[in-house]
């Protein structure tokens, strides 16, 4: 007849096995915490070049009733003419007149403004 012999309590992990699942989970969060902050600063400056594109609708709007274009930001916000802007995006009026106008947007936690002249013109980033 065989003897038995206790079993080995194999339940849980070694201290080895631990520290090897904690130092794979800080590599990954190295790499992946940089990665996280420059897509929310994307996201940042997107959300200031959405609000300039809106910005020159709601321009092209004011000179339709006013044959003219609008030195103020605040007329062009709200329902009239269609304007909202983003949380802490923040937009200023820099020219404006009967011929053409330049706004500039950005937003507090982004990292460039960017500015539009029109009518009819494209975005870019200022440096």
């Amino acid at each position: 007849m065989f003897t038995k012999f206790p079993k080995k309590d194999e339940r849980g992990f070694t201290l080895i096995e631990l520290m090897i699942v904690i130092a794979i989970i800080g590599i990954l969060a190295a790499i992946a915490i940089p990665q996280f902050s420059a897509y929310r600063t994307r996201s940042y400056n997107s959300s200031a070049q959405a609000d300039l594109r809106n910005a020159a609708t709601a321009q092209e709007a004011y000179f339709v009733d006013n044959q003219t274009y609008c030195n103020t930001a605040t007329t062009l916000i709200g329902q009239t003419y269609g304007l909202y802007t983003s949380d802490r995006v923040s937009m200023t009026i820099k020219q404006a007149n009967s011929t053409s106008y330049a706004m500039v947007t950005w937003h507090a936690a982004g990292n460039h403004s960017y500015i539009i002249r029109g009518p009819g013109g494209s975005l870019s980033e200022i440096h």
